[in-house]
């Protein structure tokens, strides 16, 4: 019998996103604001401000934006953790059947990118960015998502939460093999040892929600001076966090419910306001036409659309997966097209692939049209459609009142 989990916890989590779903899309407009009038170079300095401590053993003194991106974002990324691992013991992803299909739809939604932009960008100074087109952005995705509120079923949103993730740690390992030039191992094993340690936890059923976080900052930092992407660590300190097998509200879900506000209101908005801080000039503009430009916004937009949907769909015709209760095939269009929304690993993949400044900022440009086309499309795409789907909950709702 499948173990029984609270969803009044997910439920409060999915309702606090609208709003601050409202929030984030105004901090991304007036970061590009503030990038393109005479407060950007003050903001730039803000953000490069030094921040923190070091000495000879120890390394904590960084700049805001990298506290924002590798500190903060970790938090973003134990919430989602939390979140994948309750439906992994109960709900979307509880069988291997529901499993199956985000994973599978993260890994065709990476690969048919990465190929489009491969096919346009072959033998020149910029094919080694096949990366960038390959990441979504959990933050943007799920805002937008949330933001149509029961005009989709919420297994369609933790559908695209768990293929996010699933596509994030796809872009981790990616950047690990390809993109990493220094990866100090021992690190790795530290980290390891102390997640072992945690797994052990769980195992002995020690629920105090401390003894796992504690343990967890450590694991951040080893990871973060491995080479790897800092964020990986809220995921698997999340994944260690003991559940209940019934309705009580377990250490899981309260740390959730706990994270649930901060993460929306503060500290996603704070990212989009640090990383969406583009200033735009006539190179970027023609930029937007080159192999390189097209190959970035063609492999969000297109590639990701289609390597979702296609993968999905050729799951479920072969019965290997279900489709997201109650949901269409029109919507995982839309779920598609969502998924293009890359931002945050894109970004950053975009400034490990090249060294020439401008590469940089013509990446970072078709980066920012890509994702707002894939999130606009995609928003009124599944608004459009799943009208249809809001009459019959709201309905529904009548009918249990």
């Amino acid at each position: 019998m499948a173990k029984l989990i609270n969803l009044t916890v997910f439920k409060k989590f999915l309702s606090s996103n609208t709003s601050g779903g409202i929030i984030l899309i105004i901090c991304v407009l007036i970061s590009i604001i503030i990038a393109n009038t005479p407060l950007a170079n003050a903001f730039s300095n803000l953000l490069a401000t030094p921040l923190g401590f070091e000495n000879e053993t120890i390394q904590l003194k960084y700049s805001f934006k990298q506290w924002v991106d590798d500190g903060l974002m970790a938090i973003f990324f134990l919430l989602v953790g939390l979140e994948i691992k309750r439906e992994l013991v109960e709900g979307e992803l509880s069988s291997p059947k529901k499993a199956a299909l985000p994973i599978i739809a993260a890994i065709g939604g990476a690969i048919v990118p990465a190929l489009i932009y491969t096919f346009l960008n072959k033998g020149l100074p910029t094919e080694h960015g096949w990366g960038i087109p390959m990441a979504t952005d959990i933050a943007f995705a799920l805002a937008i998502m949330t933001l149509l509120g029961k005009k989709v079923p919420v297994s369609l949103k933790i559908f695209l939460a768990a293929l996010a993730i699933v596509d994030d740690l796809l872009a981790i390992l990616v950047i690990a093999i390809f993109y990493s030039t220094d990866l100090h191992y021992n690190y790795l094993m530290y980290a390891a040892a102390i997640l072992a340690l945690l797994i052990a936890f769980n195992y002995f059923g020690v629920k105090n929600i401390i003894a796992y976080l504690i343990p967890g900052v450590f694991i951040w930092y080893f990871i973060h001076h491995s080479g790897i992407h800092a964020t990986i660590a809220g995921v698997l300190v999340a994944m260690t966090l003991p559940t209940t097998v019934d309705d009580k509200e377990s250490p899981l879900e309260k740390l959730e419910h706990l994270l649930a506000n901060p993460v929306n209101f503060l500290i996603i908005p704070l990212f989009a306001l640090v990383n969406t801080n583009i200033t735009i000039h006539h190179e970027m503009v023609l930029g937007l036409s080159t192999p390189l430009g097209l190959g970035i916004i063609l492999g969000l937009f297109f590639g990701k659309t289609f390597g979702i949907f296609i993968t999905s769909w050729i799951c479920v015709k072969l019965r290997v997966a279900n489709l997201p209760e109650k949901a269409s095939w029109n919507q995982m269009v839309g779920v598609g097209m969502l998924g293009g929304i890359g931002f945050t690993m894109s970004i950053f993949i975009s400034m490990l692939s090249f060294k020439d400044p401008l590469f940089i900022e013509e990446a970072k440009f078709a980066i920012l049209i890509g994702s707002l086309s894939s999130g606009f499309i995609g928003y009124l795409w599944l608004s459009t459609i799943s009208k249809k789907y809001q009459l019959q909950s709201e309905m529904e709702d009548e009918t249990e009142n």
